[in-house]
């Protein structure tokens, strides 16, 4: 297949009689009997899947373009429920963190950087593994050691805490005087002094003094982002925080023919604010549709891009201490060390909304059309998410409204089956569903036992007949789905400790469940499962082409499987060979 994907052009995929040594065709559909359909070929035309099976190659021609499987699979598009492509891009174009094997090579990583950007003014970096520092908690005077004389700002992976050094904290007026705002936590040791960790809502004291990003490098972030999806097999995601603020760095993209991939934008909703955001956000909307309108009368190439979603933060993460429980965490660290260890009035970790103004304000935006997207990590959080749809739809009245549970981590047992109960989707990032040193080191401890052995209850959400999608959270955790459909099916990583044990092994699910969230899942929290999500004669010609043959491969070795080939309904956006 050949980039453009000009209207008139056939393609013809073949796979010998479905399953077998010819390859595979992982369709996704299933027959009258409720086994998935197989097929030997798929043909294309102008964007559209028209044929399968014999039909299809009855339509090749002379100047058809094959593409033989042999040993490979092709399945429909990977479409990531819960994704970051604008700020992870962005964050690429900054100090590079993730991934870094211990302190030392942060700091190592740091210099480099500082050195070769001696005019910028901040500092900044993203991605450092949490777990690398004691109890997660990072010091300033660390920092201070390799930079000392610039203000330095270090997002973790999962974005809920910054380490700072001593510079980024006076710069910003932070001192043993400042009281903590509301849903953040100023990290001090025992006189009380900060120490250079600031989590969840406490990072906002830093914002008025960190140097704007800007449309040209959101923009080049968002083609960064855009590049890795691309290569990874995904057609569709949600980018799952934004702001209207950043609407011209995707309008700019779009307009220019580079989005390669279909993207929703979820605008993020403050507390104190979403009365005066919700005029702005229904304006931003607008504007998409129509700019969107406009590009499809003008033949402009690439994806969609609509801005139907809202996003909500409902608590903050276990790792950090700051996801809300239904109990107080375990005993964690040293006083002081953070929350969740009984100190500083959060021993049941950071509610981001009182009950009744996250039910009006979700309420609000439901009736203005905006799909609902609400981050809840802790079992509270869920419970609370939960009974926030339920209110919903008791004050607005029956609609198609798909509400979004984003991670369901620690999901009570009492609470699984009314995700199905109340249309609601599960929103699973399966690739942290593995014990790894994250998990052996911050978040098992402050569980406990019992607790922990409720965390991504993917097979058992599933049973109940919910729906379920699978996202990756990327720049927080990697963006290939192939990862985290491995981890899916295993519950198991590759690497460290996650390579030995399997994770809650019986909340695996087999491929085809883990395939199906990946694809027709997060189709159907878009609302797209008329046309995308599956190989079938009707929908849109979202490809991915792996380099393995699925029907043959041992779970263990999915996590090595890459993409071949990415198309966009029909127009190949990414390519190997």
């Amino acid at each position: 297949m050949s980039g453009g994907g000009a209207a008139n052009t056939l393609y013809v995929v073949t796979a010998g009689d479905g399953w077998g040594p010819g390859g595979a065709v992982w369709t996704g559909t299933r027959d009258r009997a409720g086994e998935l359909s197989r097929t030997g070929a798929v043909a294309v035309e102008e964007g559209v899947i028209v044929a399968l099976g014999h039909e299809a190659l009855e339509r090749r021609g002379s100047t058809t373009e094959v593409v033989e499987l042999t040993g490979r699979t092709l399945v429909p598009g990977f479409r990531d429920g819960h994704l970051h492509p604008l700020a992870g891009g962005v964050e690429t174009l900054d100090c590079d963190l993730v991934d870094a094997a211990d302190v030392a090579e942060v700091l190592a990583r740091l210099g480099t950087y500082a050195a070769e950007h001696p005019d910028r003014p901040w500092v900044l970096g993203y991605g450092y593994p949490p777990e690398l520092l004691a109890h997660g908690v990072g010091q300033a005077s660390t920092l201070d050691r390799v930079v000392g004389e610039r203000p330095v700002a270090l997002w973790s992976s999962d974005h809920h805490m910054v380490w700072c050094n001593t510079r980024a904290l006076t710069v910003a007026g932070i001192t043993a005087a400042t009281s903590d705002p509301p849903r953040g936590t100023i990290v001090r040791d025992e006189a009380g002094h900060p120490v250079g960790t600031l989590l969840e809502e406490a990072e906002l004291l830093l914002e008025a003094h960190l140097p704007p990003r800007g449309v040209d490098k959101e923009a080049a972030g968002l083609l960064v982002g855009l590049d890795r999806m691309a290569t990874a097999g995904l057609v569709w995601a949600q980018d799952a925080w934004t702001t209207p603020a950043t609407l011209p760095a995707f309008q700019r993209v779009a307009d220019a023919g580079q989005l390669t991939a279909d993207l929703d934008l979820a605008f993020k909703v403050e507390v104190e604010r979403w009365t005066e955001q919700l005029p702005t956000f229904e304006a931003a909307r607008q504007d998409a549709a129509v700019a969107a309108s406009r590009r499809r009368q003008d033949g402009v190439p690439g994806g969609r891009l609509t801005a139907t979603t809202v996003k909500f933060f409902v608590d903050g993460v276990i790792e950090g201490g700051t996801a809300a429980m239904l109990e107080p965490y375990e005993p964690f660290g040293p006083a002081g060390a953070g929350c969740g260890d009984g100190t500083g009035g959060h021993d049941q970790g950071i509610a981001n909304w009182e009950r009744d103004e996250l039910l009006a304000a979700a309420a609000a935006m439901d009736a203005a059309g905006f799909q609902l997207h609400l981050h809840a990590i802790g079992d509270a959080a869920v419970r609370l998410a939960l009974d926030t749809f339920e209110a919903v739809a008791e004050h607005n009245g029956p609609r198609d409204r798909r509400p979004v549970v984003a991670h369901s981590h620690l999901v009570h047992p009492a609470d699984r089956p009314r995700f199905a109960a109340l249309g609601a989707i599960a929103n699973f990032e399966p690739l942290w569903a593995q014990r790894n040193e994250i998990m052996t080191d911050l978040t098992e401890p402050r569980l406990g036992p019992e607790r922990a052995a409720w965390q991504y209850p993917i097979a058992s959400v599933r049973r109940t007949g919910a729906h379920i999608s699978f996202g990756s959270d990327w720049p927080v955790s990697s963006h290939v789905p192939m990862h985290g459909i491995a981890v899916a099916v295993t519950r198991r990583g590759v690497s460290g400790r996650g390579a030995r044990d399997a994770f809650l092994p019986e909340e695996a699910v087999d491929l085809d469940t883990a395939l199906s969230a990946y694809t027709a899942g997060s189709a159907y929290q878009a609302g797209d499962e008329a046309v995308a999500g599956r190989i079938a004669v009707g929908q849109r010609a979202d490809l991915a082409l792996l380099d393995g043959d699925l029907s043959v491969l041992a779970s263990d070795d999915l996590h090595h499987v890459e993409v071949a080939g990415t198309w966009l309904a029909g127009a190949r956006v990414h390519r190997t060979d």
